[in-house]
């Protein structure tokens, strides 16, 4: 049975017509009660991952659930359908299984605290943050094990369960939590952080609907749905045709020896409706990459980037829902069956965005993006300080790092930037504060970012040296399939690893691999990849060309790329550049591809050794065959 809601007030609330003042009051009200819940959380929070990096993810919903502010769409429809209990005043959930909520979590790491908000009796709003635990459990620091095959080696998995129930707090539940982690201390602040957050939140929903009346309050967060759905609905019947088109993409490898991994795509319109097919996603993984994709997250997604590229001063929120038709077959890689595992979803949450550029590039050229959001890229280390004075003291590390973003319409990648617009670095200053190590090197690396008219976001070179012995992870991927450019431009260069010794011999590592013994005084090479390059190379100024090498984004070599003759000043030879380019142009198809995806699958496979240091991983062979 669904959750039960406990009202004490009947009277069922008033539809009232709202003026475009009062509404764009509310409306503006809301938006800075997220920026408040955001403020709350970076200044109580104790993990790196969330109060420097900013990993979480507020939300405030009307009654019935449906997010009118946030960024990853509403998780409460998956909950209300599977939670069985009840709701009342002074409740609050706590929960971490993405297999409770129908992904909409989609791993353990993930906890979420839900607020409903109630008002003289009656349920007026929620409020909701989760945010990414640096550790809760399991068989590896950090708890997002590569090699797990179920979600039961992935750390504690926390139920729909009241953390306060009618205002009373639940003390023991909490101790029986923390004591599943190896970071209590970061976790307690963490969860106490995204508690505060969602009081915070609630106290402003009470605050508006005081202020303008219950009636009027509701009203507004139903004209703002509305608002989005007939904005949406134009949006989809100008950008979205019948005839259907499809892409697919490729997660490299499941850090385990096997891939790529594919996720396809099909996109068409019937009627006012877009339908979203994934028929043709490879079957779940053995290993950890499935990624749980909650249907509705998938929506978000999808109107996140609609609104992006064709009218970004849309306040996006669910009104626009009942417009998208999500299907994903049961038992693939993005609905796995319990009990799959989950920890290294990331990859596929990444690429599902370059899946989305090049479905709604297709027919809108124009508007195409190249691929580049394409992972989110993780280190861990940890181990115990043994230097003088430290103690012995344990440390851990969970660091997200940033690739190239891709070449757009309107002009370059940026370099080194993060998936989620909101995060931020963690700054060099604290990790060299806080655990032992020094950054020796943090810049963008040259000439991988793509070619084009508009080049690719450059990859960073991060290089770590460890000043203590201890164990790292990584969790990357583009380091076999590169990102793609589109309109004539080149992919992006694919990310790589290299573990130089303190006697200064160099190892190349995989970008999925845990618990690699380090050394003091050795040094781990941390490179992402390039966004793919937009529009035809040799039609870039050669003058940026010429600033891009003095700003060591580009060099003399790269630039012959885009057919520039330079010296190692910037300085333009340009009779040199005019007859390369000819030269270039003479030797290349006069039409230039929609799509580069570089050499293919078999191409990479051949030269993968001799390329990349790495062998190629192995053609899956699948347990199960994903409904279709």
């Amino acid at each position: 049975m669904p959750a039960t809601i406990i009202e004490t007030n009947p009277v069922p609330f008033k539809p009232i017509d709202i003026d475009p003042v009062t509404l764009d009051i509310i409306e503006n009200a809301l938006r800075n009660a997220r920026v408040e819940m955001d403020a709350t959380l970076v200044r109580t929070a104790m993990s790196p991952g969330i109060r420097e990096q900013g990993d979480a993810f507020p939300l405030i919903a009307d009654h019935t659930g449906k997010m009118i502010v946030g960024q990853f769409g509403s998780f409460i429809g998956g909950f209300l359908k599977n939670y069985e209990g009840t709701l009342e005043d002074g409740d609050m959930i706590f929960l971490s299984d993405p297999y409770s909520v129908d992904g909409a979590i989609s791993h353990s790491n993930d906890w979420l605290v839900l607020l409903p908000v109630f008002k003289d009796g009656r349920l007026i709003a929620y409020t909701s943050m989760f945010g990414h635990q640096s550790d809760i459990g399991g068989k590896v620091v950090g708890s997002m094990p590569i090699s797990a095959t179920s979600i039961f080696e992935e750390g504690v998995r926390i139920p729909p369960v009241k953390i306060w129930k009618q205002g009373v707090y639940n003390e023991d539940l909490i101790k029986l939590v923390m004591h599943q982690t190896r970071k209590p201390d970061w976790c307690q602040a963490d969860l106490n952080a995204l508690i505060a957050s969602c009081r915070v939140a609630a106290r402003r929903v009470i605050e508006m609907a005081t202020r303008f009346g219950d009636d009027v309050y509701v009203s507004a967060t139903q004209k703002l749905l509305e608002r989005n759905y007939r904005a949406m609905k134009f949006l989809v019947g100008q950008a979205i045709a019948e005839e259907p088109v499809s892409f697919e993409d490729y997660i490299c490898d499941d850090g385990m020896g096997y891939g790529p991994y594919r996720i396809k795509c099909t996109m068409w319109r019937e009627g006012e409706k877009v339908v979203l097919d994934f028929a043709g996603t490879d079957p779940q993984s053995v290993a950890s990459i499935n990624f749980y994709l909650n249907e509705n997250m998938f929506k978000m997604f999808f109107g996140i980037y609609m609104i992006m590229v064709f009218d970004p001063q849309i306040l996006f929120n669910d009104g626009f829902y009942d417009l998208i038709d999500v299907r994903i077959p049961e038992g693939s890689l993005l609905k796995p069956k319990f009990p799959a595992a989950l920890s290294g979803r990331t990859h596929a949450l990444g690429r599902i965005f370059d899946i989305l550029g090049g479905l709604l590039g297709q027919k809108t050229p124009q508007f195409l993006n190249a691929a580049g959001f394409s992972s989110s890229p993780h280190l861990f280390y940890s181990g115990h300080d043994n230097r003088p004075g430290k103690g012995n003291q344990w440390f851990q590390l969970f660091q997200i790092g940033f690739g190239g973003i891709p070449g757009r319409p309107l002009g370059d990648g940026p370099d080194g930037h993060s998936l989620w617009p909101g995060f931020t670095n963690v700054p060099n200053e604290f990790l060299e504060r806080y655990f032992p190590m020094l950054i020796e090197r943090y810049e963008t690396e040259p000439d991988s970012g793509g070619a084009g008219l508009h080049r690719g976001g450059n990859g960073i070179h991060m290089t770590y040296r460890f000043l203590a012995p201890g164990t790292i992870s990584i969790h990357d991927d583009r380091w076999f399939v590169p990102p793609w450019g589109v309109n004539g431009g080149a992919p992006g260069a694919r990310a790589r690893k290299l573990l130089e010794k303190a006697d200064g011999s160099m190892e190349i590592v995989g970008n999925k691999v845990e618990d690699i013994a380090v050394a003091a005084g050795d040094q781990l090479h941390y490179i992402t990849w390039g966004g793919g390059g937009w529009g035809d190379p040799l039609e870039r100024d050669p003058a940026i060309v010429g600033l891009e090498i003095t700003q060591g984004l580009v060099t003399p070599a790269g630039a012959r790329d885009y057919g520039v003759v330079v010296d190692d000043a910037g300085t333009v030879d340009a009779a040199a550049t005019a007859a390369l380019r000819a030269e270039l142009r003479a030797a290349r198809p006069e039409t230039l591809p929609l799509f580069d995806f570089g050499p293919g699958l078999a191409a990479l496979r051949e030269n993968c050794l001799a390329e990349t240091g790495l062998p190629a991983p192995t053609q899956p062979v699948w347990l199960t065959t994903a409904a279709e």
